[in-house]
């Protein structure tokens, strides 16, 4: 006798995700939150690029203090808004997955939207923009703030969160435990390696985000104006030793 084998489920069309959305949506309205959970879970199984289906599910796992699959959530939305070129989205969803859940490290999606932006760096418009947004604590130009004002407000202010800085080469971001300086990431590297990176950047946008949850310790100072007259003074001194090698070798040229 043939064994007969179950048809793989065919992905939904949009029609049907509207559907689904709606179903989700009374789930809720009428209290049942693990009925509208379970059916997003076979949806997005059978529909796994569907942006619809997943922001619903970040929404409402979110919404029900699901953090860690919220979390998980942002960072598949992260490919897929990258596998559409919406970057900001991209770096929205990221910097979202690191508030939900500190223990992310969001340096290999940071690097991949780097990557997949590059084409655009050509483009003279794309690179004199940078979107600020208005739903974070406090934001800025680096033009007129530099990343050490925005270091000393937050330390001041003893504030817990996610400080994300853009320009044209760096996506990037710093975070903070009651107003410390605890962790850096940056060009696919962490810790005080990428914060040597980010105090070098003096232009485009900052944004800083609060946390209820504090970030793993990875950068362990004391004083945050130290540890970066320390990245500083460190920075100088390469920079002479380089150009006095380079003054050297011109000698002998």
């Amino acid at each position: 006798m043939t064994k007969m084998t179950a048809e793989p489920a065919l992905p939904f069309s949009e029609t049907s995700i509207e559907s689904v959305l709606l179903d989700v949506d009374l789930f809720v309205k009428y209290s049942s939150p693990e009925k509208a959970f379970e059916l997003l879970g076979t949806s997005i199984d059978r529909s796994p690029r569907s942006i619809p289906l997943r922001e619903k599910m970040r929404d409402l796992c979110i919404k029900q203090k699901n953090l860690t699959e919220a979390a998980r959530q942002c960072l598949a939305l992260v490919s897929l808004y990258i596998g559409r070129e919406d970057f900001e989205l991209a770096h929205d969803r990221l910097q979202e997955a690191k508030l939900l859940d500190p223990r992310i490290s969001v340096a290999p999606g940071l690097e991949a939207i780097r990557r997949a932006r590059r084409p655009a760096f050509a483009d003279t418009r794309e690179r004199t923009h940078h979107r600020i947004r208005t739903d974070v604590t406090f934001a800025g130009n680096l033009s007129y703030v530099s990343i050490f004002d925005a270091v000393q407000v937050i330390e001041n202010s003893k504030m817990t969160g996610l400080l994300v800085v853009r320009s044209d080469l760096h996506l990037a971001n710093v975070s903070f435990n009651s107003g410390r300086i605890v962790d850096a990431e940056c060009s696919g590297q962490n810790g005080v390696a990428a914060f040597r990176k980010i105090v070098e950047i003096s232009d485009g946008t900052f944004e800083f985000s609060t946390s209820e949850n504090e970030f793993p310790v990875v950068i362990n100072v004391s004083s945050n104006t130290n540890f970066l007259l320390d990245v500083l003074t460190e920075l100088d001194h390469e920079r002479a030793e380089k150009e006095g090698l380079r003054n050297v070798g011109n000698e002998f040229v």
